[in-house]
């Protein structure tokens, strides 16, 4: 680095070098898993992701970031890497050698390899959680990425994925939580009969959303509200207040009958239009900011 922070080699210009390639092949599976590292692209990504790798180096822990990759038009965009990206491997690349990186036909500039996030249930569990997203066999990164955008923003405290779900460290994946991939975590490949036990011990409750379930979310929110405003004491089939597990299906399919079993309740979000129904991305959110709401409220 010199004195301005940036990096001081020559850009790396060839879009054939060996460490261009070998970078590039963390687009795919099989380097990610063999590695334990992915691409963040994009400076919302990269930045997030830099900033939880200073605060883990300040913490004693690991970092995230092993590298940076980055265009100088893209540094004098966005001056603030010079001081994130402190301590942190960094180097110059063309366009070319970018774009050669990167997953996208039009790359952001920049570009950092990163550790792996996940977590493990039991810390998740440990650490006391009131709201959880819980994918099952999501399939497409997309989806499971707006959900993950959708948890951090509804401030839910993890969210997990259950085995056959997407990959959450596909670069589509990684650029549809917009960053929220670094800011709550991530379970991966959890088996859910397992989850749905732990949760019952720990007093977290499960529902399913699911378009033919037997609660409406507008009636479970009325009787929160209701009761908060002193205006209700009847009880309700589910009080929002509590911990809860949120399960949320497959695209096509969506809670098999196996899964739908484990939730303690099935609960609908009512369509008032049209629709034949909601989206994944857009029933989660939907639902999860249903009980932060409430969780807020109490």
């Amino acid at each position: 680095m010199n004195e301005t922070g940036r990096p001081q080699d020559f850009p790396l210009s060839n879009p054939r070098a060996d460490r261009v390639k070998d970078v590039a092949k963390l687009a795919g599976r099989p380097a990610r898993l063999k590695r334990g590292q992915f691409l963040a692209e994009g400076p919302q990504a990269v930045r997030e992701a830099l900033v939880l790798h200073q605060k883990r180096v300040a913490a004693g822990e690991p970092g995230v970031v092993h590298e940076v990759f980055a265009s100088e038009a893209c540094l004098d965009r966005h001056p603030e890497f010079d001081e994130l990206a402190e301590g942190v491997n960094a180097r110059l690349a063309t366009d070319e050698v970018l774009a050669a990186m990167a997953d996208t036909v039009n790359p952001q500039g920049i570009i950092a390899v990163c550790a792996f996030v996940d977590v493990q249930l039991e810390a998740v569990l440990d650490a006391g959680p009131r709201l959880i997203a819980v994918l099952c066999q999501l399939r497409d990164p997309g989806n499971a990425g707006t959900v993950l955008r959708a948890a951090d923003a509804a401030g839910a405290d993890a969210v997990v994925l259950t085995a056959s779900s997407v990959d959450i460290y596909n670069p589509k994946a990684v650029r549809s939580t917009a960053g929220s991939l670094f800011h709550l975590p991530v379970v991966l490949g959890t088996d859910l009969a397992e989850l749905a036990g732990a949760c019952s011990e720990r007093g977290i409750g499960i529902l399913a959303a699911d378009g033919y379930g037997q609660l409406d979310l507008d009636q479970l929110q009325d009787e929160s509200a209701a009761r908060r405003l002193g205006t209700s004491d009847a009880e309700s089939a589910y009080d929002l207040e509590r911990p809860t597990a949120w399960l949320f299906g497959n695209e096509a399919q969506g809670l098999s009958d196996a899964e739908l079993a484990l939730a303690d309740h099935r609960v609908a979000v009512p369509v008032y239009g049209a629709a034949e129904s909601l989206n994944v991305g857009t029933a989660a959110t939907v639902c999860l900011y249903a009980s932060a709401r409430s969780q807020k409220r109490a």
